[in-house]
């Protein structure tokens, strides 16, 4: 395997340069790349995001509205290990341009409205410490003022250990404003990315009305080696991924990054609104709805079969 992103330099008229997909190892050029949304065209494989990337794909433009940008991570233990703690917090920072590992604010998607909120792997992991739990706690605040959807795709390592028993708090303050969000009948949609593990998967990642995730992406709460290690037992093939976790219902459906705002848009439309989308198609010119494929189609069709006999006695007792 290559390492993500990896450019090569094909000799040529041009001297083109190319990148390497770190799952098949072709050689893609990075306008392909581009266009399909950073997945390769050759093999399907979806490549990672930076959190800036993810919300310029789903958010329309203009309108963004961050939440939470004045909050910065500190070091409240003075914790070091191999480097100090605040030293990975400037490095991370340098390298991606964020102040954290979590980039939350109001938009709309496909003119539908939601507060979305993306995590950045390349921040230390995307782990969640005391900065990120409470940017999310501000974000999920601020879905319930302005009654929209709340909208999450996660791509995470778990809890932040530099942050010790901090970090572990967070699950739990998380968890309870989307309870709060739950109390103000307001959806919310996950999406879950490569990788999404940990206190993150345990916590905010699953609490949600509709769970996505993108095809391919490995969801577990700890890595298959430390699995192996403890069980040492070999695991099977495709072991975390988003495909076995739709088999077993842990995930409502697998969508393409292609496809992913439009579904969005028509789950918060479905959410907040239920029959327009039998009367209104959003971001889409297919003929069949999609709301009639899939899991939540199977789910509708035998909703409506359970309900033809209560139909029929109603009918008869008008009569």
């Amino acid at each position: 395997m290559l390492d993500s992103g990896e450019a090569r330099v094909v000799d040529g008229p041009a001297d083109v340069c190319v990148e390497a997909c770190p799952h098949c190892e072709r050689l893609v050029l990075p306008e392909v790349l581009k266009a399909s949304l950073n997945v390769c065209p050759l093999c399907g494989y979806h490549r990672p995001l930076s959190a800036l990337e993810r919300i310029a794909q789903l958010a329309d433009l203009g309108g963004w509205d961050e939440v939470g940008s004045d909050l910065q991570p500190l070091d409240p233990l003075g914790f070091r290990d191999l480097r100090p703690y605040r030293d990975r917090i400037r490095a991370a920072q340098a390298s991606t341009g964020l102040r954290e590992a979590f980039v939350g604010g109001r938009c709309n998607i496909l003119q539908q409205p939601a507060a979305l909120g993306v995590f950045d792997f390349r921040f230390l992991g995307g782990s969640m410490g005391s900065v990120v739990g409470e940017a999310i706690i501000r974000l999920v605040n601020r879905a319930v003022a302005d009654r929209v959807t709340l909208v999450m795709v996660t791509s995470s390592g778990g809890a932040r250990m530099q942050e010790g028993i901090l970090s572990l708090m967070q699950m739990a303050k998380t968890v309870v404003a989307l309870e709060d969000l739950r109390a103000s009948r307001l959806p919310f949609i996950s999406v879950l990315a490569d990788p999404t593990t940990g206190g993150v998967l345990a916590s905010v990642a699953t609490l949600a009305d509709v769970i996505i995730a993108e095809p391919g992406a490995f969801l577990s709460f700890a890595g298959p080696r430390v699995i192996e290690q403890t069980t040492r037992e070999k695991l099977p093939e495709g072991f975390g991924r988003a495909e076995e976790s739709l088999s077993y219902g842990q995930v409502d459906m697998v969508v393409p990054r292609s496809e992913l705002k439009r579904r969005i848009a028509a789950l918060i439309v479905l959410l907040q609104g239920g029959e327009e989308t039998r009367i209104r198609k959003v971001g889409s010119d297919e003929k069949r709805p999609w709301w009639r494929s899939g899991t939540l189609g199977r789910t509708a069709a035998r909703a409506e079969e359970l309900a033809r006999p209560a139909r029929s006695w109603l009918r008869r007792g008008d009569s």
